[in-house]
């Protein structure tokens, strides 16, 4: 049977956990005040930042799903991701509005090969 490696493991949840060679988390602004451009900067920086300490990169996500509470960012997310994702690896990606808690603008579910 194969190993699964939660890290930083709550009741409710884990912070990444990886299986089979992919890491599965979710990101959401660590400043819930901020405006959309704001959260969603920060969101990506949260991404570098994870993918760092799982020992992956840019080039190795597989998929992103984006949750939005308004679609109408959705042109301010794509210039910051435009700018962010490696253009000649990019991920699966997939976005949809839901209702979000807390002040939350985007939240976003990110798999990636280690």
């Amino acid at each position: 049977m194969e190993t699964i490696v939660r890290k930083t493991t709550c009741q409710r949840s884990a912070d990444v956990v990886i299986y089979r060679g992919e890491a599965r988390w979710v990101e959401v602004a660590n400043d819930p005040a901020a405006d959309f451009a704001g959260q969603a900067q920060q969101i990506i920086e949260q991404i570098d930042q994870t993918l760092v300490a799982i020992g992956s990169s840019k080039d190795r996500l597989l998929e992103i799903v984006i949750y939005v509470a308004d679609l109408n960012d959705v042109p301010t997310l794509n210039s910051i991701w435009d700018a962010w994702v490696d253009s000649h690896h990019p991920p699966t990606r997939a976005c949809v509005q839901v209702g979000l808690q807390n002040q939350l603008l985007a939240e976003l579910i990110i798999r990636a090969a280690v």
